[in-house]
């Protein structure tokens, strides 16, 4: 069964009954003289009334031409003009905080400005947004939801990214709510050291300053003064998505009571061993100047020699990356020399060994004697070992440089090498890489060592090298391996435990792709490196304690101390000092922005106070968040959560697909395709859209490669689309992949979407006359007609399915239940079934009944779409009568529609989904021979039951069937007119639609006998199979239930074809 698209631009794959096949032949037995059509009274009204719109549509039209003729040119613009002007913008004039007033009538078309105006503000003010408790202040005992949102980067505004994520949560916390939950949505933001102190470093080098310019308080100031701006702006951003967020409860992770939750989590740990300080290899970006974690460096892939900007280099200047360069060492006290290879020649500077491998016969005499380094005055031991060194791999020898390269490392601490930095933190080398390359940058030292090698004759070559090279995932520069005192966490046993209770039940992690990726990385996880060289973020509260007079190595964690507090860190200082004088120096490095966020579920409810806010909402109900966080943030939190409070801080992890461009492209600013979610609502022209550009960092070249990608992917800006249909679009999209390639004309079709509910719903307000009173219940009171309780039942298994689907959490799937029922059944079916069920021929009965029914389904479909769409619903359900007794003040507050027993109507629903199909059948033939007015249906039904139930939806017919002049059911064939166009609905019920006049019949004839061939060659398929031997035995019965339908309908067809084929040939 197929859904008429035309309306509204779908966005769903329908899922419905296998569709029949249609056959359109031509009866041509004449029909009985004089004979005419019935036409019903409905029919007659229906006629009259288009006729007197025909007759004042055409007088419009003739007054129209007639002024045009004689006004000027000039004239009629400045008209069209002026009408334009007339349209005037909304203004809300709505107080702050204070109700909507909707006494005046509803708009004459939806407009989502003024639909969502003062909806978000009066939440807030009645506290509809905090925590609904019992009188005695305990969760209600239907139970609690809890989300605590992830905390977006004061960096800067929200993109569609982030809208995504509110659309789904608030999705959730909103029907939660709705199914009487309490419920608690925590807003939040994160203060992202990394990436908040680079934009406002970037801000700053703009006008000419540096943060070592102003000092690390001033400069924290003015981080401070950044976040104040972005966390208003972001605010709003969220507010007008339609979070239903408890702003009482807002968290930023660098507020008082969170830093607390931060120190204190640095001093346990440090106390239980997990947290240790160690001078070790580390991942320095040399464009942040900072450390970074492992999943803060990308892997970039080279298929061989690359050329690469590198930031921090001129933009003319390209480096070679993807070569393996090979030279010489020569052999102290002979003439040999060995050769060696290496993709980073620069290391060669701090190289402290070669290793071979103990059994490789080509340098068993090498094995305890040195080479000499041709450039610094250093002898390199000659080592062997068969863990790095492959025999077969180049040469058979490797170079080491162990203070610079991961392996290296590890074959420094096995044969206890010298490990030599060369390297300073700005990227330029230091005196231990020589005289010759003392200051240079690391890149030109790349190019100067080679150069200086072939010098001295010990180049050999340089050839590709298929490789990955290391990129900070921030600033896009190369990562180098360099040796760091910093504080670690042992994550391994951590780790264990979480893997344990993941496995065990504790933790459910959808979609499936992501839970594999779990247990792979936490099996796999390395010690994580948490100091970062920076001024903004939480200062580590460890102090080196420097006592007068001793030799102490800054880098051994012996001689250090955590505290809480000063007084806690001095205690700690005077035991290890044991009476000697020393002084206290807190280490400038601040910690890793997640592990702040790592403590996001427990640290936003009070932790590590015990709060009634943490007894009551810890564990959270679920962590909603992208799939490309896994690791970085959803990982840190289980760990420190299970380790700190012995609970799983969230019993589900839901990840949601990551937002690309319509053409699959990953968003960024520099392509001109990042969207800001308030751009969507809104609107915006293709201009303002490229001023929007200024605003960022972006050079000139960025900005104009951008405005060229917007201008391809928005030729006209963007449209204004609304809050709900950008939610419902959103969630429509979550399906359960790792991607969703983002159109925003489908974001539109929902804004149509949106404007069919708002007029359907004014429409079917005029339906609902002053005197109307909904019943108390919406229980069905026996006086339902056939197409009601069809509405009712499609209604509660939209229900059913909605509440399932949003379980399973496919937002897919719970959107196009509900598109479905409000497009196809509600507005497509039953209000327009309805109309002569309310008109003035009809009886009190019949009409209160079909008011009821209508009233039922708004109040009930309002409800199933408001976690998706809150503003349109709650505008358009305020302005429906309340049942008696019924004081609920929002439909935020009202009760989500569930299953419902006394609505199932399943002999009504197959009863009256025949008549609809009989409906589209005739709606399909006139459509095909193109008949657009004064339509007559036959419908011939062989049994009574099937006769009396069509006989009794003849009214029904008519009003779903377009332009449709008269109904009548037949029994016989006999009772069909010449010059039908005809189709099977099934075996025993025939549809026909009079095209006498309006064909061809010759053509009609040849296509008459092509499908009279293919279903006589369908059916001997299936009676070849029936025919089979073992045919009964071995066919499941299901298969020969549908093969004896097939074979019935094809018998059906093929008698109809033949009696249509001979008729038309008398008619010759």
């Amino acid at each position: 069964m197929h859904r008429p698209v035309h309306r509204l631009i779908s966005a769903f794959r329908l899922s419905h009954r296998p569709s029949r096949r249609l056959l359109h032949t031509i009866m041509s037995e004449p029909a009985p003289e004089g004979a005419a059509a019935p036409i019903t009274k409905s029919a007659e009204k229906k006629l009259a009334k288009k006729k007197e719109n025909e007759a004042r549509l055409a007088l419009k039209a003739a007054k129209a031409a007639k002024a045009a003729a004689t006004a000027p040119a000039g004239e009629k613009k400045a008209k069209k003009e002026k009408g334009k002007e007339e349209e005037a913008p909304f203004v809300n004039t709505t107080p702050k905080g204070e109700k909507k007033d909707l006494s005046d009538p509803m708009a004459s078309g939806y407009n989502p400005i003024a639909v969502e105006a003062a909806w978000y503000d009066w939440w807030d003010a009645q506290g509809y947004f905090s925590p609904q408790l019992t009188e005695d202040g305990q969760i209600k005992p239907e139970g609690v939801f809890v989300i605590p949102s992830p905390p977006p980067n004061v960096t800067g505004s929200l993109h569609i990214g982030h809208a995504l994520t509110v659309a789904i949560q608030d999705c959730l916390v909103r029907w939660n709510r709705m199914l009487g939950k309490t419920t608690l949505f925590v807003p939040g933001f994160d203060h992202a050291g990394i990436s908040t102190q680079s934009v406002v470093e970037k801000r700053l080098f703009k006008t000419g300053v540096t943060r070592h310019d102003l000092g690390r308080e001033a400069f924290v100031e003015k981080v401070w003064e950044w976040k104040e701006d972005y966390q208003g702006r972001i605010t709003n951003q969220l507010r007008r998505l339609g979070g239903s967020y408890d702003w009482d409860r807002v968290a930023f992770t660098m507020d008082e009571r969170l830093s607390k939750a931060v120190v204190e989590t640095f001093c346990r740990l440090h106390e239980d061993g997990v947290l240790y300080r160690a001078n070790r290899l580390v991942n320095w970006c040399v464009k942040l100047n900072t450390t970074l974690s492992n999943l803060e460096v990308d892997q970039k892939q080279l298929e061989g020699r690359t050329l690469l900007n590198v930031p921090g280099y001129d933009i003319k200047e390209k480096f070679e990356f993807g070569a393996i360069t090979s030279f010489a060492y020569p052999i102290e006290g002979s003439d040999e020399k060995i050769i060696v290879a290496t993709t980073r020649p620069e290391t060669m500077l701090g190289d402290t060994a070669i290793a071979v491998h103990p059994e490789d016969p080509r340098y068993k005499h090498l094995h305890g004697k040195f080479a000499k380094h041709p450039f610094v005055n250093r002898r390199i031991p000659i080592v062997t070992d068969d863990i790095v060194v492959d025999m077969a791999f180049g040469t058979g020898a490797v170079k080491i440089t162990p203070a610079h390269d991961p392996n290296d490392y590890e074959v420094g601490i096995r044969h206890s090498l010298e490990f030599i930095n060369i390297l300073n933190d700005d990227g330029t080398f230091n005196e231990n890489a020589g005289e010759k390359f003392k200051g240079m940058k690391r890149f030109h030292a790349r190019v100067a060592v080679v150069q200086a090698l072939k010098d001295l004759g010990l180049y050999v070559e340089t050839k590709d090298n298929p490789m990955q090279i290391p990129v900070c995932n921030k600033s896009g520069d190369i990562i180098e391996p360099i040796l760091k005192p910093q504080w670690w966490v042992n994550c391994k046993p951590l780790a264990d435990e979480a893997v344990k209770r993941t496995r065990d039940g504790e933790l459910h992690i959808s979609p499936k792709a992501s839970e594999s990726e779990w247990y792979r990385w936490l099996e796999g996880i390395q010690d994580w490196c948490i100091s970062r060289q920076l001024w903004w973020g939480h200062r580590c509260p460890a102090y080196f304690v420097s006592i007068e007079g001793a030799d102490q190595d800054r880098n051994d964690g012996k001689h250090w101390v955590v505290g809480r507090t000063l007084e806690q860190a001095t205690e700690r200082a005077e035991k290890l000092a044991n009476g000697a004088k020393f002084t206290l120096e807190q280490d400038e490095d601040v910690l890793d922005t997640w592990f702040s966020s790592g403590l996001w579920p427990m640290s936003i409810m009070g932790w590590p106070e015990q709060t009634p806010d943490l007894k009551m909402f810890y564990p959270s109900s679920i962590l909603e968040t992208g799939w490309d966080i896994l690791f970085f943030w959803v990982a840190r939190m289980v760990l420190l959560g299970v380790k700190l409070t012995g609970k799983m801080p969230f019993p589900e992890v839901l990840c949601h697909a990551m937002i690309r461009d319509a053409h699959g492209r990953k968003m960024s600013k520099s392509l001109g395709n990042v969207i800001d979610p308030i751009d969507v609502i809104q609107g915006l022209d293709l201009e303002a859209l490229h001023a929007k550009l200024y605003e960022g960092n972006l050079d000139e070249r960025e900005i104009t490669k951008a405005k060229a990608g917007q201008k391809k992917d928005f030729p006209k800006g963007i449209p204004q689309c609304g809050t709900d249909a950008l939610r419902f679009a959103l969630c429509a999209y979550s399906g359960g992949g790792r991607d969703i390639n983002l159109e925003i004309l489908r974001v539109e079709g929902y804004r149509k979407f949106c404007n069919k509910i708002f007029n359907a719903t004014k429409f079917a307000m005029l339906k609902l006359d002053e005197k109307f009173v909904p019943e108390p219940s919406a229980k069905a009171t026996g006086n339902e007609s056939l197409v009601e309780k069809w509405i009712l039942h499609k209604l509660n298994l939209a229900a059913d399915e909605i509440n399932k689907q949003l379980a399973e959490r496919n937002f897919m799937n719970a959107t196009g239940a509900a598109y479905n029922f409000w497009l196809y059944e509600l507005c497509d079916v039953y209000i327009e079934a309805m109309k002569p069920m309310t008109d003035e021929s009809a009886s009190e009965t019949t009409r209160r009944s079909a008011q009821q029914t209508l009233y039922t389904c708004l109040d009930h479909g309002l409800r199933l779409l408001h976690p998706f769409m809150p503003y349109v619903t709650e505008e358009l359900w305020q302005r429906l009568p309340r049942r008696p007794n019924d004081s609920t003040p929002s439909i935020m507050l009202s009760k989500f529609p569930t299953f419902d027993k006394t609505f199932e109507f399943t002999d009504a629903e197959r009863e009256f989904d025949l008549v609809f199909s009989a409906i589209k059948s005739s709606r399909g033939l006139a459509a095909s021979y193109n008949i657009q007015q004064n339509i007559h249906v036959y419908v011939r039904a062989h049994n009574d039951a099937e006769a009396a139930l069509f006989e009794s939806q003849v009214p029904t017919i008519l009003a779903l069937t377009k332009n449709c002049k008269s109904v009548e059911v037949v029994r016989d064939i006999a009772g069909v007119p010449s010059g039908c166009g005809s189709e099977v609905l099934t075996p025993t019920i025939f549809v026909h639609v009079l095209v006498r006049g309006q064909v061809d019949i010759e053509s009609e004839l040849v296509k008459c006998e092509k499908k009279l061939a293919l279903a006589k060659m369908n059916l001997s398929k299936i009676v070849k199979i029936e025919s089979q031997e073992d045919y009964e035995s071995t066919v499941p019965p299901n298969v020969r239930l549908a093969n004896e339908e097939k074979r019935k309908t094809l018998e059906a067809d093929i008698q109809l074809l033949e009696h249509s084929s001979e008729m038309f040939t008398q008619m010759k």
